[in-house]
């Protein structure tokens, strides 16, 4: 994600019962499993994102009428000792100054934070933080509780989060974190209610339609009626979104218990100063091009010009003509410059004059070239069956690690997993029977628009 620092990169929404906890579900975790997959694939989303801190907040932290709430103290813990399960603990670090932040926006809103000198979380912080620690995720947290107040009134506030961030150079993850219904079943822990469905369904839907408003708008009797405990947390995300216009997504739903069980992703449509450092990345791969092929020099980089290109990150720069011919392409897999546009720059060149295939290129040809660029996001090891070539780039090593060779995804003609592997192990000189691990990656990808006539 190309956001600027100082943004909130990735929103979730995340369950948070228990018993999703091998330690403590036991035999019944098979029952949560699509949540329990559901989470490991919000956390690889947030790694993706390269967020530094995530916000959290809860339905179960001490409540206050007419306050917010954090926990304050440096470090915080997860203790499921109340659950049957002692052993499964962990440790977390407080970004102390984003929680700092976050309370002076909350002044300027009209809102009070009341800090916790609790050590020991909640539960509905708890759940969600153990699995994104236990899929990879490292990082520092702020974890909030909401109130009493009104609906708007926690709007607002995720408005005033959305606002300390972008006061910051972080980059921020926000995980509403909540339950759906809890009278789904006759034997749902709260009772069973008839109509109890009708909330998550709308909830669900809504997400499916990109249909946050109707989140905001929900019949408050049908809420009240779903004995629901997430509503509130989902009302300070929608307002931490920075986008009026939102790409939702379901991850997972199920509710086996009579309680429903959400796990999704509310991604907010790029503003128009990311549409402009969007654009901006194809233009440096074409100045990088234009002007080691004229002059010979190597194209200056500023990072204050481009925040959003400062981070390290591998890439590959694609060169077709404009018949679409591929006419260079050179990435790298690990970042080996110290910002993603001195990646760009450096790839650009090497795609224009590196690449073997090709004979380096000639000024007279630079007016005919179309520039796209990759972002590789991070790879995870997976099984053949989790590939999907359309979707997924792949990465092919040899067992010992010497050898690797890598493969965009949504490459014309490439249609199979099968065909995927088996073109990026000869590009690593692997040969047919050679142990192999694999790992898939996602891109962006950031295409230069033709122009007309060229």
């Amino acid at each position: 994600m190309m956001s600027n620092p100082g943004s909130i990169v990735f929103s979730g929404i995340a369950p948070h019962p228990p018993i999703m906890l091998p330690e403590v579900g036991q035999e019944s975790v098979k029952d949560v499993q699509q949540s329990i997959e559901g989470m490991a694939e919000l956390t690889r989303r947030v790694m993706e994102s390269r967020a530094d801190t995530v916000v959290l907040i809860s339905p179960h932290a001490p409540l206050e009428a007419d306050t917010f709430v954090a926990y304050a103290e440096p470090t915080l813990f997860g203790d499921f000792t109340r659950f049957r399960a002692p052993q499964s603990t962990f440790s977390v670090s407080v970004d102390l100054e984003l929680l700092h932040e976050i309370s002076k926006s909350a002044v300027e809103h009209e809102y009070e934070i009341t800090e916790l000198q609790a050590r020991n979380l909640d539960h509905g912080s708890a759940v969600p933080l153990y699995f994104l620690l236990d899929n990879g995720w490292s990082g520092k947290v702020v974890a909030l509780g909401y109130s009493f107040l009104s609906n708007r009134d926690h709007l607002s506030f995720g408005a005033s989060i959305r606002e300390a961030v972008a006061q910051t150079q972080r980059r921020v993850a926000f995980i509403a974190s909540g339950d759906l219904s809890h009278r789904l079943k006759p034997e749902a822990p709260a009772g069973y209610n008839p109509d109890a469905h009708r909330f998550d369904e709308e909830v669900v839907d809504a997400l499916r339609h990109n249909s946050l408003n109707r989140i905001v708008d929900i019949d408050d009797h049908l809420r009240r009626l779903a004995g629901e405990c997430g509503y509130r947390s989902l009302l300070v995300a929608i307002g931490a979104n920075e986008s009026e216009q939102s790409e939702c997504e379901v991850i997972s739903y199920e509710a086996p218990f009579g309680v429903g069980y959400l796990v999704a992703q509310i991604s907010r449509v790029a503003n128009g100063d990311e549409d402009q450092s969007a654009s901006q990345i194809p233009a440096l791969a074409r100045k990088a091009v234009e002007t080691f092929v004229t002059s010979g020099e190597v194209a200056k980089f500023g990072p204050a010009e481009s925040p959003g290109l400062a981070q390290p990150s591998p890439c590959f720069v694609s060169l077709k003509t404009r018949d679409g011919d591929l006419r260079g392409c050179i990435g790298t897999i690990e970042p080996a410059k110290e910002s993603l546009g001195e990646e760009i720059v450096s790839n650009a060149i090497g795609a224009a004059t590196h690449d073997p295939r090709f004979l380096p290129v000639e000024k007279d040809e630079l007016a005919n070239l179309i520039y796209s660029v990759d972002v590789l996001l991070p790879a995870e090891q997976v099984d053949i069956n989790q590939l999907d070539p359309k979707i997924y780039g792949v990465i092919v090593e040899s067992d010992k690690g010497e050898k690797r060779g890598l493969l965009l995804p949504a490459i014309e003609g490439v249609e199979t997993a099968e065909q995927q592997i088996g073109i990026a192990s000869r590009k690593a000189g692997i040969t047919s029977g050679e142990p192999i691990r694999i790992f898939r990656f996602r891109v962006q990808r950031f295409p230069e628009a033709p122009t007309p006539g060229g």
